[in-house]
């Protein structure tokens, strides 16, 4: 089978935004060119640094008597993505990062923002995405939560963003997440 450098691709953020969360329950989509459910909203900007996703797979071994390998076997897999968020004026990026409970109000009648002790709140996770000549992929996150918040910094040449590891959880077909990738 010969090389393909068509299939060579780069992943930028869809125009109509990239990075989406929904409540646990609401419709998983299926391609990667439906529109979301109403109840997606769009969490902005992201930085020029993208989004990484991370398949850590650690596996064991057995060893017979006289130091034979005689079986191997997926001791356990985890699934993170890791992006920052810039749109620190948006209340939907606010309360991803301190919880919905956490933040009230609008930039209108003020936005309050309780930074404190608050639940892990898992969510569906759609990540949207245009690829070479057009191609669009959609990453699906049927169920994770924000375990890592990174150091927020506050300064005059940079923007304030909010640096977010997500940690996948499996559904019941046991998946962490699902890709889908189609030709305009």
């Amino acid at each position: 089978m010969a090389n393909v450098a068509t299939n060579v691709s780069t992943g930028k953020p869809a125009v109509s935004g990239a990075v989406y969360r929904a409540p646990i329950g609401t419709t998983l989509p299926t391609d990667a060119e439906t529109a979301l459910a109403t109840e997606f909203v769009s969490l902005g900007y992201c930085s020029d640094d993208g989004m990484t996703n991370n398949r850590d797979i650690s596996d064991g071994s057995i060893k017979a008597w006289g130091g034979d390998t005689v079986l191997q076997y997926m001791e356990s897999t985890d699934d993170t993505f890791q992006f920052t968020l810039i749109e620190s004026l948006n209340v939907e990026v606010l309360k991803t990062v301190y919880g919905a409970d956490n933040v009230t109000g609008t930039l209108a009648t003020g936005i309050a923002v309780s930074a404190g002790v608050a639940e892990v709140e898992e969510y569906i996770w759609v990540f949207d995405m245009v690829m070479r000549d057009g191609c669009l992929k959609r990453i699906v996150i049927p169920d994770a939560c924000v375990t890592t918040i990174a150091e927020i910094s506050y300064t005059d040449n940079e923007a304030v963003g909010y640096g977010v590891t997500l940690k996948c959880m499996s559904d019941a077909s046991g998946n962490y997440h699902y890709e889908y990738i189609k030709r305009a």
